[in-house]
């Protein structure tokens, strides 16, 4: 069995106040896997445009590098 399977399994046997326990926290994992692959975006987004910058001027200090990341 597959993991879809064995869950849809244990949800057939799962009394109600459970399945509204479960069903709180897939939608919670689901909204925190969102929010990470915007971060994710976000970053890479500003990695691009540090990589821009240092195409456009040459080099970057560290310390530029680090201030244009937020870091």
């Amino acid at each position: 069995m597959n993991t879809k399977e064995l869950l849809l399994q244990e949800i057939d046997q799962a009394p109600e106040p459970i399945l509204d326990e479960v069903l709180n926290f897939l939608r919670f994992l689901k909204a925190k896997q969102q929010q990470e692959a915007l971060e994710n975006q976000l970053d890479l987004e500003d990695a691009r445009a540090v990589l821009q910058n240092i195409e456009q001027e040459g080099t970057v200090s560290w310390e530029a590098l680090k201030s244009e990341l937020g870091l």
